[in-house]
This record gives structure tokens, C-alpha cells and sequence, in this order.
């Protein structure tokens, strides 16, 4: 996705070899209109298959799930980090180990959300050592529920979690692929 793949040459932030920082339009300050045309993508991508459902982990997929759940007419499900004492005792729960915490945390989801009945798209921020998605997966495979595709804003390939996962037979598609960070420069997929 073009517009996406300029937003990150033109106003991401590197630190380090390994970290982006697009928070001033994806994840800390969001850019609607972008996130908009990022939702039509993944509706374009995954909208020939039966999903009545999108899952994502809290918090910075949420707003991007949100848009894409606008063009597919289906409820949003997150992951909350942790457990909290408002949706009750009854979760599937997995654990994930966060690359830019260095840390590892639980992730739970309402056995009343999610069940073998449900046939969902996985949609998230970032996908680097494919932490966070695995939790995810975990989680759908406890519900019994059908994965139909997994969407990612941004992909950094040199990282290997898609490569990983998409050997396992899932079908990511990312919106922007990284191939390298060195330097403070950006090499993007397809560039």
C-alpha cells in the first residue's frame, strides 16, 4: 500500500537497527483518513472470505481493526493484556512475549466472544518476531474458531515471525513489508 509505505519513509523514526517508530500517525496519534484507506486494503484483501469476525490484541490494533471491521460489517474482538477483573473468569488465555517491552505478559479473551462457530480475520499493527500473533492464533485455536487470513499495517521481514508463520500454512498479507533497518534507513519491499 503506497500511501502507507510513504507515511513510513517520510515520517518514521528509526532507533536502533530494529525499532520503527510511527506513532505520530499509527499508534499513538492516529491518522483516521490513513487508517481508513488501510481498512478498504484489507476489506480488498480478505473480503471474498466468510469473516464475521476481527480479532486483534490490545492496543495498538485496535483503531486499525476497527476501520477494517467498518467495510466488513463484523464486530472487533481485542486480546486484552492481562487479566482483568470486569469480563470475568471464563477466558482463553495465552502468553506473549513483547519485543519492545522485553517481556512477557498474559493476553485474554471472553469465551463469550469467541467460538468454533466463528470464522476471523487476525488484524495488527506490527508483525516482527510474531510474538503477539502467535498468542492470537493460540487463543483462536483454544475457541475452536476458523482463521481465514491475518492482516498486518506493518511487516519487518528481517525479524522472520511471518516467514515463521506463514510456513505453518497462514496467509499474512502485510500493507508495508521492511526488509532492512540499518543506519537510520529504511529499506522497504517492493521499494
Amino acid at each position: 500500500m503506497q500511501l502507507l509505505k510513504d507515511r513510513i519513509l517520510n515520517e518514521g523514526q528509526v532507533v536502533g537497527d530494529d525499532v520503527l517508530k510511527v506513532d505520530m500517525f499509527l499508534n499513538h496519534q492516529i491518522d483516521i483518513p490513513l487508517l481508513d484507506e488501510m481498512g478498504k486494503e484489507f476489506h480488498r484483501l480478505f473480503g471474498d472470505r466468510e469473516i464475521n469476525k476481527i480479532v486483534t490484541i490490545e492496543s495498538s490494533g485496535i483503531a486499525i481493526a476497527c476501520m477494517a471491521a467498518r467495510y466488513f460489517q463484523v464486530p472487533v474482538i481485542f486480546a486484552k493484556k492481562g487479566k482483568s477483573r470486569n469480563i470475568g473468569d471464563d477466558l482463553y488465555v495465552s502468553s506473549v512475549y513483547s519485543f519492545t517491552r522485553l517481556d512477557s505478559y498474559l493476553i485474554t479473551v471472553s469465551k463469550k466472544y469467541l467460538s468454533a462457530q466463528d470464522n476471523i480475520l487476525i488484524i495488527d499493527d506490527f508483525l516482527a518476531n510474531g510474538h503477539a500473533l502467535s498468542g492470537i492464533l493460540d487463543i483462536a485455536n483454544q475457541a475452536g474458531a476458523t482463521v481465514k487470513g491475518i492482516g498486518i499495517a506493518i511487516e519487518k521481514a528481517f525479524q522472520g515471525g511471518g516467514d515463521r508463520l506463514r510456513k505453518k500454512g497462514l496467509d499474512i498479507q502485510s500493507l508495508a513489508t521492511i526488509e532492512s533497518i540499518r543506519d537510520g534507513k529504511i529499506t522497504l519491499a517492493d521499494q
